[in-house]
């Protein structure tokens, strides 16, 4: 196993922010992400490396997964909403989020106000069901959408410069792109190469241009995290995607619209994931 050291208090070019691989300690690093894929980083310092790191002893495979984020969040903010999940997933699963490429439009925002301030700042979304306004509302029923190709060019590019990846997550409407991903690899899409999904607070798009995506049953494995108190995405309308998949394992918590990481949800996931590490 290869690893990155990044001590702590020196002074760095920051491309990056990554977590260490055996702590919850976020460190700043010069080095790309693209450039970063197969590596572990570890901070000088990190108080679990001894523990992980036993003499003689074969190194345990971490499950690498590709996140996508929800509508109006980004990279680094759903980073921080994955936190707990993160601290669960140690030692089983690493996840990689990347920003969505359509920046969404503040409605707030006076007019003649501008871009955000910083890229950490901006919402993104990865497609719209109202192109005229460049606006999403996952209730909404459209006869066109835009930006669904664009995303899905990002998500190709992601498997191609920071993959190779085991499975592929998703939350709200990253969750609902997951399912047409999955439908897309189904039928032979190149692009897209994993073994499982998990979608936490997934639905089924409205849109008829993505009616396509669900003709046909979903074979790949997946876990479906669903809220049963859930007021963005109801319980309702992610049961609603679940059917369209075959085998689905389902995980259902009493929050709302969130991804859970509490002790008993951390059983569920690491039973899943077991599944594919041997």
């Amino acid at each position: 196993m290869r690893y990155i050291y990044a001590p702590i208090g020196c002074q760095l070019i920051v491309q990056q922010t990554l977590s260490c691989s055996c702590c919850s300690i976020t460190v700043l690093t010069p080095v790309s992400q693209s450039a970063s894929a197969g590596f572990h980083f570890l901070v000088s310092g990190c108080t679990n490396m001894a523990a992980t790191e036993t003499p003689g002893a074969a190194q345990k495979r971490v499950l690498r997964v590709l996140a996508l984020h929800g509508y109006r969040q980004n990279e680094r903010s759903f980073r921080e909403r994955t936190g707990a999940l993160r601290k669960r997933l140690r030692g089983r699963a690493d996840l990689i989020t990347f920003s969505a490429p359509l920046l969404v439009p503040d409605p707030d925002a006076e007019p003649g106000a501008g871009v955000p301030d910083s890229l950490q700042d901006e919402s993104r979304g990865w497609w719209f069901s109202n192109p005229e306004q460049n606006s999403f509302d996952a209730m909404e029923e459209s006869n066109t959408c835009s930006g669904l190709e664009a995303s899905l060019d990002t998500v190709a590019k992601a498997f191609s410069e920071l993959g190779p990846f085991d499975g592929i997550l998703g939350f709200s409407q990253g969750a609902a792109l997951v399912a047409i991903i999955c439908a897309l690899k189904q039928q032979g899409d190149p692009r897209f190469h994993f073994d499982f999904a998990i979608l936490v607070a997934g639905f089924k798009s409205l849109s008829t241009d993505h009616t396509k995506h669900y003709q046909q049953p979903i074979t790949v494995p997946s876990l479906h995290v669903i809220g049963e108190t859930d007021r963005v995405i109801s319980a309702a309308m992610s049961q609603e995607l679940v059917s369209h998949f075959e085998n689905p394992v389902i995980l259902m918590h009493s929050g709302g619209h969130y991804v859970p990481a509490c002790a008993p949800q951390k059983k569920v996931y690491w039973e899943f994931l077991d599944k594919f590490l041997t």
